[in-house]
């Protein structure tokens, strides 16, 4: 570390790099990493939702189809599932590009992860409030729709919002099936000044700036609805 500060010529290379790189590495996180997190957040939160109503269903089937989704999902790694999708289908003719095969990846984990915090948060909701909504007619989607949801919302919201700021940091896993995103950016930027390690912090500190941001409106989120849950 001192012989890089002693010399001179090599602190201005390291600067002039790490200027050089920045925008790369912020196209890359407003094209890619950005669109690629909220996409598969969103189909991700839709796909727990269901997931979650399957569990709780009465019907066997739908337990069971939910149950087996959820343990395989939960049972391997991410980036196995990735490369599954993307370097596996190929083989039986299934031929995804790699942005797709990335939302789809990143959207089945979250589903699953996702789903048993939904899962767990309608669970929470007494039982009172379904009976409160029979007594006045609604029927069991209105009831669900109208009274268990909102509440489930407002309990599932701080897990949720620790779950898109994970996603937003294993986006970077896309970078293994060829989605040039941010961190693929690095990688590309990298291996043409072999400055490894100065990339990989400058990326790693975009990340945190990120992330710091998004726990920071978490946190006034969480504030507001506080006084709704009891």
């Amino acid at each position: 570390m001192n012989s890089i500060f002693a010399d001179p010529e090599r602190v201005s290379r390291l600067i002039e790099i790490a200027k050089n790189s920045l925008q790369p590495l912020l196209e890359g996180a407003i094209v890619y990493t950005i669109p690629l997190t909220l996409i598969s957040f969103i189909c991700g939160i839709i796909l727990a939702v269901l997931t979650a109503l399957a569990r709780i269903s009465a019907i066997k089937p739908l337990q069971m189809i939910a149950r087996i989704y959820v343990s395989a999902i939960r049972g391997t790694p991410l980036l196995v599932q990735l490369f599954i999708i993307f370097y596996g289908l190929p083989t039986v003719g299934i031929v995804i590009d790699p942005f797709p095969s990335a939302v789809i990846g990143f959207s089945l984990n979250v589903g699953a992860y996702a789903s048993e915090i939904i899962r767990a948060a309608i669970l929470s909701i007494p039982k009172g409030q379904w009976e409160a909504g029979y007594s006045i007619g609604m029927s069991y989607p209105q009831t669900l729709k109208r009274v268990i949801l909102p509440q489930a919302s407002r309990v599932s919201l701080p897990p949720l919002s620790n779950t898109f700021i994970s996603l937003v940091k294993d986006t970077s896993l896309a970078a293994m099936i060829l989605v040039t995103e941010m961190f693929r950016r690095a990688q590309e930027i990298a291996a043409t000044n072999y400055e490894f390690l100065l990339l990989y912090l400058e990326v790693a500190l975009i990340y945190w700036i990120i992330c710091f941001l998004l726990s920071i409106v978490q946190g006034r989120l969480e504030k507001r609805l506080d006084r709704f849950v009891s």
